[in-house]
């Protein structure tokens, strides 16, 4: 199985939407419009095999609705192996709202999203996402039970962004053990591109640990903020493939590791928070074993979020939401390990134990 991003051309050229190379046997795909709102949003529900399909919501302004299916596609692929490899009986979701959150995001956009989501009946479970707070979901909730990462004062889990941020922290530290021998962060310079919530509070712990944390963004005001509070240094070169660094964080969106950047690549570890990092699974997969390059499967280390959204489904609280987070330390270093051992990708050794508990439940459910 292979997922890899292409243009909205090439999408329209390449295949009708069940032939692409995003759609991966999805289970669903809804298309959401309505006109009084401006509403256009797409609900793609992967896999259910191992629950009902669980994933955020994102609001982004993309160039065409080819974009958004794609993205959606990709997306909610990701959540099923995310889940899977996690532990949780949650199954692969997501959606995109296509629009600028900042200024096309209303309460009746969201409560008409809501709707839709509702006529799925508990098939698809959405929370928050890139252009989502947490206030949002509490006014989807208005409309549907089958939401979370609600507002804590609502009685439920809150922002998932600082359990996001701890998972990644807990990869990139197996990570390193792995490649140099001590998880220890200090005195590592370490690229943080994309500082958002889940980014920022990634600086934080690099930062408090010793470790050289160096920031990218594309928003100064956030870069200025950041670097203030935590003393990290504002990039201020011209391609941070190219830096010399330990290790390179991708925080923002996905597919930064592609045709163009990979051979540039400096770092010896790539780690971090944001969904779909390699353009190509199996060929940049490959192009960074070859390089010597270790790579934490962001499918693995970014699932803070959804162990702390699926906490607020099974009731339990945030010490055991953190301590099953702190397991992806372990489960991470088991990962590069049996990728070495196998002589393959990190990603298809994460990719191979997802997909062996599906196919197990799959086994039992006949």
């Amino acid at each position: 199985m292979t997922a890899e991003i292409l243009n909205a051309n090439e999408l329209h050229k390449a295949a009708p939407v069940f032939g692409q190379l995003s759609f991966d046997d999805h289970e669903q795909v809804v298309f959401c419009n309505d006109k009084d709102t401006g509403l256009k949003a797409i609900i793609g529900i992967h896999n259910t095999v191992l629950g009902p399909a669980l994933g955020g919501t994102r609001m982004w302004n993309y160039q065409t609705e080819w974009e958004a299916l794609n993205d959606v596609l990709r997306l909610s692929r990701g959540m099923t192996f995310k889940s899977a490899i996690t532990g949780l009986n949650l199954g692969g979701g997501k959606a995109v709202i296509i629009g600028d959150a900042k200024t096309q995001k209303t309460p009746e956009l969201m409560r008409r999203f809501g709707k839709f989501v509702d006529s799925l009946s508990g098939k698809y479970i959405t929370a928050e996402d890139v252009g989502m707070e947490t206030a949002d979901m509490d006014t989807v909730r208005e409309v549907t039970k089958h939401v979370t990462g609600i507002s804590e004062s609502k009685g439920g889990s809150g922002n998932p962004s600082p359990v996001t941020a701890y998972g990644v922290y807990m990869g990139m530290k197996a990570a390193s053990k792995f490649k140099f021998g001590s998880d220890k962060l200090e005195g590592k310079k370490v690229m943080v591109q994309g500082i958002g919530h889940v980014g920022e509070t990634l600086v934080e712990y690099i930062a408090k640990e010793g470790g050289k944390v160096i920031i990218s963004d594309i928003n100064q005001e956030r870069l200025e903020e950041v670097s203030k509070k935590y003393g990290a240094t504002i990039y201020q070169g011209n391609d941070i493939y190219a830096e010399d660094v330990d290790i390179y964080a991708p925080c923002a969106l996905g597919a930064t590791i592609n045709d163009e950047t990979i051979s540039r690549l400096r770092a010896k570890v790539v780690a971090g928070a944001a969904n779909n990092q390699l353009a190509h699974e199996i060929t940049h997969g490959q192009l960074l074993k070859e390089k010597g390059i270790v790579y934490a499967p962001d499918f693995l280390i970014n699932a803070g979020g959804i162990i702390n959204v699926y906490a607020e489904l099974e009731g339990y609280d945030k010490k055991e939401t953190m301590r099953k987070t702190e397991n992806i330390y372990d489960t991470t270093l088991e990962i590069l390990t049996a990728a070495e051992r196998d002589e393959i990708t990190t990603h298809q050794a994460a990719l191979k134990i997802a997909q062996g508990r599906i196919d197990a439940r799959k086994k039992e459910n006949k």
